[in-house]
């Protein structure tokens, strides 16, 4: 007889979670999902947040083969019964810096948490890119992955790369966004956001807005964020975001683009190297293009 050997994983909100095998059938918010999967684990399952919609968005997905996945919902429409007629023996989630599970209705994450061992790793401002990247990292060697020296050598020269773009660009300014309406768009904070500030670490001059009210975002109107002169705008690609080739957001991309270059930015990133090292490149790319430009 195979001898059973416990699992066990520490949690970020300092939370054993234990089985007597290690677990095989995940069940995973996307991002967390489709972070595993750049570790080689794939889930069974997944599930999107509060502002997701009835199928998976492509942008938290990464390169995860989603639509091979069964997708459990979103929010208050995932229905715990549901997911745990999946067969899971471990949920997989993030929070942003509190005990709550991102992504499912306290009740739900409970109802779960009952009878399915579940890992929750913080992806919030308390937490830098590497922390975040590595505390999945961990539960992926837990599970079985085996670490990769070609993507870790592949996201320290896409590093490098930045660094090396960010000089050049001799401190073009970077602004993030997510636009919101035709009119409106929120701004990103760069100090609340791990991606951002590791951008800013790797020489890259962030724009911020003003103080005021919003942790994460300041909402401002169009021609507010035009007058902050970036020459590059990160815009977020998310479906809950206003899609800046859509119709309605033709007078905004006008805006935007009247000296900035628009690059794609999805605040949820998949916590992994080969995302990181893509969305490092990303960025390095634009820097590198406006450093090319005419003045």
């Amino acid at each position: 007889m195979a001898r059973v050997t416990e699992w066990q994983f520490l949690d970020d909100r300092g939370r054993m979670a234990a089985v007597g095998n290690r677990p095989g059938r995940l069940v995973a918010y996307v991002q967390a999902g489709a972070a595993l999967f750049d570790h080689g684990i794939r889930p069974v399952g997944v599930f999107g947040s509060h502002h997701d919609g009835d199928t998976v968005d492509p942008a938290k997905a990464g390169a995860l083969p989603h639509d091979e996945i069964a997708y459990l919902g979103s929010g208050a429409a995932v229905d715990a019964e549901a997911v745990l007629r999946a067969r899971p023996d471990l949920l997989v989630a993030v929070t942003y810096g509190s005990d709550q599970v991102y992504g499912l209705d306290p009740d739900t994450a409970k109802h779960i948490e009952e009878r399915v061992p579940v890992v929750v790793l913080d992806v919030g401002q308390g937490r830098s890119l590497d922390d975040v990247r590595e505390r999945f990292a961990a539960l992926a060697r837990s599970l079985g992955a085996q670490d990769d020296p070609a993507a870790a050598a592949e996201l320290a020269g896409a590093r490098q790369r930045l660094r090396s773009a960010a000089a050049e660009a001799g401190g073009a300014r970077v602004l993030a966004l997510s636009p919101a309406a035709p009119d409106s768009v929120h701004l990103a904070r760069p100090h609340t956001w791990p991606d951002l500030r590791a951008l800013a670490e790797c020489g890259v001059a962030l724009v911020a807005p003003e103080a005021g009210p919003g942790v994460n975002w300041s909402t401002v109107d169009r021609a507010s964020a035009a007058r902050l002169e970036a020459e590059i705008v990160l815009t977020d690609v998310r479906v809950n975001a206003l899609s800046l080739d859509g119709p309605t957001a033709v007078e905004l991309r006008r805006a935007l683009a009247a000296r900035a270059r628009i690059v794609p930015w999805n605040p949820e990133l998949a916590p992994g190297p080969a995302a990181h090292a893509a969305f490092f490149d990303t960025v390095a790319g634009a820097l590198r293009a406006v450093a090319a430009s005419p003045s």
